[in-house]
């Protein structure tokens, strides 16, 4: 494993640099909050420039577009951070923090921040880096009727759907490129507790438990990423009724590195209904069951339930799994918020 190191110098963007809600805004009840970030962020626009970013809520098209590939390999719709002003930008990130937790934002900023590692340790690969993650609206931002704000690029794409104090996160993809750097001396692990909660979990099954999670063949990558919207598939694995108490506590606490990424609110209701169906969660491993200390896994899981799939699948192509590393959460009965839109 070879961790991947750099310097931020001071003014070309660290990740404190990107933007968060001000206290003010952030003690607002979030439908509020969200909508006057939503509304701040337009008013630095000029008319062109909204015209490239605001969408159809039922716009289908803009909802796909999205993916864990470079913006030069799947064209994003929206306006690009490297299109933005300073001023702009920093109400463009207000906007994404408004909407998530501050734990979420900080996965958000690490991702990113990967990328702008990946880019430097590539020569400056113009395929890389901050500049290339966009931001879209699509409908009008409203404190009672829905809407969506997109974020997203390279091992990034947040969907994120808002009604009133809902907020609905699926399909979000969040990766790693690499999936362990670190920044002025300070170790980063943008997906670290999604392995490290993964493995925990794993360990604390006995060996019949083990035998039911762990799959006999090998899964490559996300079954449900990128252009899956729609398609099922049948649970595998160990199933939480099959757990103890103990052990369904650890899987829940797993699942919250995902849920609890859009803000608090909505996270604390959204957690609540996956563990109404709880003891119908399935829980499957495929790949290397031990991991070095410190370092990320390099086998995938899956967790799935009534309205509910999660992935976690580290890549093989191209050098060391651990270090580069996909993740899909979906919610197959409310993916783009589709009960939100239908009321």
């Amino acid at each position: 494993m070879n961790i991947v190191s750099i310097k931020i110098a001071r003014g070309i963007g660290a990740l404190t640099l990107l933007g968060s809600p001000a206290p003010a805004l952030r003690a607002q009840a979030p439908a509020a909050r969200i909508v006057s970030a939503a509304n701040a962020f337009l008013s630095t626009l000029d008319q062109k420039q909204r015209q490239g970013v605001q969408f159809a809520l039922d716009d289908a098209q803009q909802r796909a577009r999205w993916s864990n590939l470079p913006t030069s390999f799947v064209k994003r719709g929206g306006l690009s951070l490297g299109e933005l002003n300073a001023a702009q930008r920093s109400a463009a990130m207000a906007l994404v923090a408004s909407t998530l937790s501050r734990r979420g934002y900080e996965k958000v900023q690490q991702i990113v921040e990967a990328d702008e590692v990946l880019k430097t340790n590539e020569r400056n690969n113009p395929m890389f880096g901050r500049d290339l993650y966009y931001i879209s609206i699509l409908g009008t931002p409203s404190e009672t009727q829905p809407w969506m704000l997109q974020f997203g690029g390279h091992h990034l794409a947040l969907n994120i759907t808002i009604a009133g104090a809902q907020g609905v996160l699926t399909p979000s993809l969040t990766g790693a490129q690499p999936a362990l750097y670190t920044v002025n001396g300070k170790t980063v692990r943008p997906l670290g507790q999604e392995s490290d909660k993964g493995i925990a979990l794993l360990n604390a099954l006995d060996e019949t438990q083990q035998k039911q999670a762990i799959l006999d063949y090998r899964v490559a990558d996300l079954v449900l990423g990128p252009g899956q919207d729609n398609k099922t598939i049948q649970p595998e694995g160990l199933k939480a009724s099959a757990m103890n108490e103990r052990q369904r506590g650890m899987l829940l606490d797993l699942i919250a590195e995902w849920t609890a990424i859009v803000h608090e609110s909505a996270a604390t209701a959204r957690l609540a209904e996956i563990k109404a169906g709880l003891a119908e969660t399935w829980f499957a491993w495929s790949g290397p069951t031990t991991v070095a200390p410190g370092a990320n896994i390099t086998a995938y899981y899956r967790i799935q339930g009534p309205n509910l799939v999660i992935e976690y699948a580290p890549q093989r192509m191209g050098g060391d799994p651990s270090m580069h590393v996909h993740s899909m959460y979906r919610d197959p009965t409310n993916d783009y918020g589709r009960k939100l839109s239908s009321k």
